[in-house]
């Protein structure tokens, strides 16, 4: 069973999130600022969060910094409408997904379960993943044990940017439109979602590439969408 982390400072909505969640079977933790909900992870056994961005104390954009500097949960922020700025600030520093409010309670519990099946996907092995390993120049994913490697080095990459670099490394050379990553790898229809791509794309270059500016693997296309670009 799943436990979920709710971060809100309006009780009104942990209470429906609550409802939402528990409905399904997850069990819930509650927290009203970003202190709590560091905490509360800290203390273990958090599969997920869902966290708004504005709250007392610690908002969601600087708790969300914190927790990626300890780990890679998964972390739905939870948004207003009019915070365009903070959805892309918070996916450009680690957060998986967004929800704008008022949220509908199917959405949410999709959302949920996505980010939480891509998340526990990367520690299952299979007898086939085990041999799966992709190589690219000195870029190496070790798809069955769930590691990746740049000249040797280890890369953290959340889910989302392990499956986007998977997806690219798969196919070196071919050219993906944000449309394709985005329902590739979100399993979502990909209405408005080159800004999401884009900000994931950043995020991934920024920890596998020397000099982000100007990437040796992950190239844009321009007016097409991007690809890893074949290595000797």
């Amino acid at each position: 069973m799943y436990t979920i982390l709710i971060c809100d400072d309006d009780r009104d909505i942990v209470s429906a999130l609550k409802i939402y969640l528990t409905s399904e079977g997850y069990q819930t933790v509650e927290a009203w600022d970003g202190e709590q909900a560091l905490a509360a992870v800290r203390a273990g056994g958090i599969d997920l969060i869902l966290m708004d961005v504005m709250m007392p104390k610690l908002d969601g954009i600087r708790a969300t910094a914190k927790l990626r500097e300890e780990g890679n949960i998964p972390i739905i922020l939870l948004t207003a409408k009019s915070e365009d700025s903070d959805k892309v600030l918070g996916l450009n520093i680690g957060a998986d997904d967004y929800i704008t409010k008022p949220f509908n309670p199917i959405e949410v519990l999709a959302r949920v379960k996505s980010q939480l099946r891509r998340y526990t996907s990367l520690g299952g092995k299979s007898r086939e993943e085990e041999q799966d390993v992709l190589r690219n120049g000195a870029l190496v994913m070790d798809d069955g044990a769930k590691l990746v490697t740049v000249d040797g080095e280890g890369v953290s990459l959340t889910p989302i940017e392990y499956n986007i670099l998977r997806l690219l490394l798969r196919s070196p050379g071919r050219v993906y439109s944000t449309a394709q990553i985005y329902e590739q790898v979100w399993n979502d229809p990909a209405l408005g979602s080159e800004n999401t791509v884009a900000v994931h794309i950043r995020h991934l270059r920024e920890k596998i590439e020397i000099d982000p500016a100007n990437p040796r693997y992950l190239k844009v296309v321009w007016g097409l969408g991007y690809k890893m670009e074949k290595m000797a």
